[in-house]
């Protein structure tokens, strides 16, 4: 009979667990769907932090939750790889509409006049510089999709999610380098006349550093915690 209570109590606990973690992430998925849409991340931060609360009371409520670390690290790539697909989406494809015309060029006086120089003269439409044109191209078909995939992935706590991880934040830090270069190259044109040159560029840069901040981890964690 112990047995039998046991293991109910085991599945109850199990199910409250999940219903706990299901919960909290409904609030994280729409405030990193709304930062991962730009103009309303400032709406999206509460509410992701609405979400990391309810993980953390289910934590202290003794349910068996996803690590925080997880949680975070999982989300911040999630809204890295959202807000770089979205944005060069836009350039890439649809950059005559009136929405990207307005973001994208906005964007490109206030931070990187790389989107306001010529923009929308070249015959591929969108960014002129060709170095920025070559990643818009090449990121959005490869890395960014992967990053989301696997963020996805490493927040069911799945193994390949935590292997994907790793392989796309050293992807990361390429990019990372390949866009300083390429900033620095074009110094000239993209700090040129614009609202918040270098401090601006710190300040969205920080999303282009994740991998720096993931690595030790996802290269230390025990990966038994991750599941097949």
């Amino acid at each position: 009979m112990s047995r039998t209570d046991g293991a109910v109590g085991l599945e109850e606990h199990d199910e409250q667990s999940r219903l706990a973690q299901r919960r909290a992430d409904k609030w994280m998925i729409a405030g990193a769907a709304l930062m991962g849409m730009w103009a309303p991340g400032i709406l999206g931060l509460p509410i992701f932090l609405r979400g990391v609360w309810l993980q953390r009371q289910a934590a202290r409520a003794g349910f068996s939750v996803r690590p925080m670390i997880v949680t975070l690290i999982g989300y911040l790539v999630l809204i890295d790889g959202m807000l770089n697909s979205l944005g060069w989406a836009l350039d890439l494809v649809a950059n005559h509409t009136l929405i990207n015309r307005v973001l994208m060029v906005g964007w490109g006086a206030m931070f990187d006049a790389g989107y306001f120089w010529h923009y929308n003269e070249a015959w591929v439409g969108g960014a002129a510089g060709p170095g920025e044109k070559s990643m818009v191209f090449g990121m959005i078909l490869t890395v960014f999709a992967m990053r989301c995939a696997a963020a996805i992935g490493f927040l069911q706590m799945k193994r390949w999610g935590h292997q994907w991880m790793i392989v796309t934040c050293w992807m990361g830090v390429l990019i990372w380098c390949l866009y300083v270069f390429n900033m620095t190259m074009y110094a000239d044109v993209r700090y040129a006349g614009v609202v918040f040159p270098v401090i601006g560029w710190w300040l969205y840069d920080i999303f282009y550093i994740t991998p720096f901040l993931a690595i030790p981890y996802l290269h230390t964690v025990n990966r038994e915690i991750f599941s097949d």
